[in-house]
């Protein structure tokens, strides 16, 4: 399996989100919050296409890439998650440099709280992300879904009603 920054993302907000989306259980395309992300997406920097480039590369997909100065853009809805969209950018920059592009940042934008924020790869983030790569693979591949465990973003979940279904 081809570890994403989905899974990067997914590992860092619940185990048990990230095993349900990797073994092929979306909720996404339900979810009015989703939508709510992809508009914002969509919106908020309409002249990005023209001059950044859409790039895919070893099962990541970077919407706005700027090739000359070597720059990822990364969007998000909201910074409640903030840690788990760092590490989703950082990977992005991981999977470049061992693709042979050095030298690669990243700017983590929330348009509708007006930030951005710049996000560099150390050496210390590349030994990190060997290793969440495999505790993605262990959790991915395990046969069990991970048990549940209750966190303030919950409700806000995509899964929210697959998981607490009996309650």
């Amino acid at each position: 399996m081809q570890i994403t920054g989905t899974h990067f993302n997914y590992y860092y907000v619940c185990h048990r989100k990230l095993w349900l989306f990797a073994n092929g259980i979306n909720m996404e395309h339900s979810s009015e919050l989703v939508e709510e992300g992809k508009l914002i997406h969509e919106t908020s920097y309409p002249q990005r296409s023209e001059r950044y480039e859409e790039l895919e590369i070893d099962g990541i997909k970077l919407d706005f890439y700027d090739a000359r100065n070597r720059v990822i853009h990364e969007i998000k809805k909201s910074d409640k998650v903030e840690e788990a969209h760092h590490w989703q950018l950082k990977y992005y920059m991981y999977v470049l440099e061992r693709n042979g592009i050095e030298g690669v940042s990243g700017i983590l934008e929330y348009p509708t709280l007006r930030q951005t924020e710049k996000v560099e790869l150390t050496d210390p983030d590349r030994e990190a992300i060997a290793r969440m790569e495999e505790k993605i693979k262990t959790i991915i591949e395990a046969e069990q879904c991970p048990a549940l465990v209750k966190k303030g973003i919950c409700k806000r979940c995509s899964y929210y009603d697959f998981c607490f279904v009996g309650e």
